[in-house]
């Protein structure tokens, strides 16, 4: 269980990887207007807004690594926790603010790694 627990937390990384990669990199770019359904003048009016967001995804992307790479399970878990509460707080604001699609993408992949990293830990 701890196993597949921390494959499905190393797979919110890596989402939120590429979302970085799209809001920092891509938002003006056919993969990142595809991606957010925007128009290119709609992009580059709000791509450092983009940009600031991909850093934050990169944060939390980040984090959930550190979660993975810890020795100490008790700190591990604490650590995957934390971060997948975020991960899943703001998808639940992304959801209601943005798309109701954010839901689907971001939020319930994080609610059920933290239900599995609960449920092995």
């Amino acid at each position: 269980m701890k196993t597949f627990a921390d494959l499905l937390v190393a797979l919110v990384a890596l989402e939120h990887l590429y979302i970085l990669v799209l809001e920092m990199f891509l938002w003006t770019k056919p993969a990142g207007l595809k991606a957010f359904g925007m128009k290119p003048p709609q992009a580059e009016a709000t791509r450092v807004l983009a940009a600031n967001q991909g850093l934050y995804n990169g944060f939390l992307a980040l984090g959930l690594f550190w979660a993975l790479s810890q020795a100490n399970p008790d700190f591990a878990f604490q650590l995957k926790l934390f971060f997948l509460g975020c991960v899943f707080v703001a998808g639940l604001y992304g959801s209601v603010t943005a798309s109701r699609k954010i839901l689907y993408i971001q939020a319930l992949p994080a609610v059920l790694a933290l239900i599995l990293v609960l449920l092995a830990g």
